[in-house]
């Protein structure tokens, strides 16, 4: 069996990594790719375009892949599986109807008001003095989110007004944006990861990610600067009630809508110091880098589980098995990031951490020449396993130690808030 995955990130590789673990797949081929997958002989990089859906499709067709997996929201939110599949092709993610989960803030408001998910109360703004107006009302503390994709970058948690005034000011200049303006909710945040055949859905393990740049949850928001998994808050009690109240209510809203929902259904949730889960927002794909850490856990076979669900018999699959222990991810950025960032700088000790125990998933990543040079801005992803969550820390960052490259930064307290 052959798989394409699309996308170049952290994410994409530990796909393709987890995929390559089983005997049933010959070949993964990536678009486009990165340094990590360009070096595997069981791997091949095609240097495509994610938004080009025909090229895709022609190598698809053409390297006979039984499967596609889309990874990053972009091309599922432009209606990449609405394509490969007029062509025939088997693909995991959902449509572009589906993908307005993520890609439209305000859409998921209102299908999960309709439904009666719990999630922070909002409003939608499409000029800046009424929302001015709205903020004037309700002070601060509050959330401004821009509407649509935004990398993970697209939200300010205002703890004043004026801060949420700039913040305004700022997202307006475009005058074609749609805000969402949302109650603050103070509490603990987790990743829940999901699949589901749009009919069943099945949590993977909960995760915890690190979002801001600095160390104890400080300055800008990023793509996501590390994660660990299991999260410990997430109860077996909790995720039943996750279960019941979020997931499958989401997923019988889509169906009602009409929706053909097939792929992973991604809830960040904040859980309030009375122990309640509130949606903060919804992604129509894999965690980056929430998947860094969770699938070196997973036993169950990954391409089991996609195909489970791109052919609707999730319902008839057994209990996914998972590893003893626990997960996490640190990931090491550019110099700058997330703002302008270094490129092209020479990346050494992959080897070492390796040889440590850790897992280096390669994120903005590029062979130069045989030599792997910085390329994006968080550039890897260094996993470390272990029977305790302290145990896989240790691991990470024993691998982290080893890696060099200019500018190199990363956060030291990944983890932190699950021991």
């Amino acid at each position: 069996m052959k798989v394409l995955v699309v996308g170049n990130g952290g994410r994409e590789h530990a796909i393709a990594w987890k995929l390559l673990q089983s005997k049933k797949i010959t070949q993964v081929i990536c678009i486009p790719g990165n340094g990590a997958t360009a070096a595997r002989s069981d791997c091949q990089n095609f240097y495509l375009r994610v938004d080009d859906f025909a090229g895709i499709a022609r190598c698809a067709l053409v390297n006979g892949s039984s499967l596609v997996v889309v990874g990053p929201e972009q091309p599922l939110a432009l209606g990449i599986t609405d394509y490969l599949r007029s062509q025939n092709l088997t693909v995991f993610g959902p449509t572009k109807e589906g993908a307005q989960i993520e890609s439209s803030k305000s859409w998921a408001k209102a299908l999960m008001q309709e439904a009666g998910i719990p999630t922070p109360r909002a409003a939608v703004f499409t000029n800046l003095e009424a929302a001015k107006a709205y903020l004037a009302a309700e002070g601060a503390p509050i959330v401004v989110k821009v509407d649509g994709l935004a990398a993970g970058k697209g939200v300010t948690v205002a703890t004043t007004v004026q801060q949420a005034q700039d913040a305004l000011a700022d997202l307006f200049q475009n005058p074609h944006q749609k805000v969402v303006l949302e109650e603050f909710v103070p509490g603990q945040e987790v990743s829940i990861l999901a699949l589901t055949d749009g009919l069943t859905i099945r949590p993977l393990l909960p995760a915890q990610d690190h979002k801001r740049i600095g160390e104890g949850d400080t300055g800008a928001n990023t793509g996501g600067m590390g994660a660990y998994c299991p999260a410990p808050i997430a109860t077996p009690e909790l995720m039943k009630r996750i279960q019941e109240k979020i997931l499958e209510p989401t997923v019988a809203a889509l169906q009602k809508r009409g929706i053909d929902y097939r792929g992973v259904l991604y809830a960040g949730l904040m859980i309030t110091p009375q122990g309640e889960p509130k949606v903060l927002e919804f992604n129509c794909r894999f965690g980056d880098p929430e998947t860094q850490a969770i699938l070196p856990l997973l036993e169950t076979p990954l391409e089991d589980l996609l195909l489970a669900c791109t052919n609707q018999k999730l319902a008839d699959f057994p209990p996914i098995e998972w590893k003893s222990g626990a997960a996490a991810c640190v990931v090491v950025a550019a110099g700058g990031y997330p703002e302008a960032f270094r490129k092209g700088d020479a990346i050494t000790g992959i080897e070492q951490a390796e040889a440590l125990g850790a897992i280096v998933f390669q994120a903005g990543t590029h062979l130069k020449q045989r030599q792997l040079v910085t390329e994006g801005g968080r550039v890897l992803g260094v996993t470390g396993v272990g029977e305790t969550l302290e145990s896989a820390i240790a691991q990470a960052y024993a691998g982290v130690n080893c890696i060099q490259f200019e500018g190199m930064y990363c956060r030291r307290d990944i983890g932190s808030a699950g021991k």
